[in-house]
């Protein structure tokens, strides 16, 4: 019970908000982000206070407190919206990849590409390190190298 009406109950992987007996809300199990916006939809509908949430599921009283401030200040879209990356977003996505692939198939410089496509020359050693990008071998190179292997 987290108080004299309002109760919590899990059963076979989901979790039932009850209130006098009848079902209001549920999640599964694991389902975090909806377990957070549940618990403070209940306590800015006055069903039950911060610390009963605190006490009932030994979450901190920060974690309630600021569940509760998102929902009231920016609603429920707030929970449920992608979760914005705190760094640099990744510019690698599978277009911008082709491109600089066609401009390397022409030669030029990795940083050139670099400073053009507005990432780091790093991003791009790092890709062709890992196999997404592959360097233009110069003909300079493989003649050479037929050369001496035929000597």
């Amino acid at each position: 019970m987290i108080t004299l009406t309002l109760g919590v109950r899990e059963h076979s992987g989901t979790v039932f908000y009850l209130l006098s007996g009848m079902p209001i809300a549920s999640h599964s199990t694991d389902d975090i982000t909806k377990f957070r916006y549940v618990t403070s939809s209940l306590i800015l509908q006055g069903l039950c206070k911060n610390k009963e949430i605190e006490d009932t599921f030994h979450v901190s009283s920060d974690s309630v407190r600021r569940w509760k401030k998102l929902l009231d200040e920016e609603g429920e879209a707030a929970f449920f919206k992608p979760e914005a990356r705190h760094g640099r977003p990744h510019k690698l996505v599978p277009e911008v990849l082709e491109r600089i692939q066609a401009e390397m198939d022409k030669g030029r410089s990795v940083n050139g590409i670099a400073k053009e496509e507005g990432v780091s020359e790093g991003s791009l050693r790092y890709a062709i390190k890992q196999g997404k990008l592959k360097k233009k071998r110069s003909p300079n190179r493989n003649s050479n190298n037929t050369e001496s292997a035929e000597s």
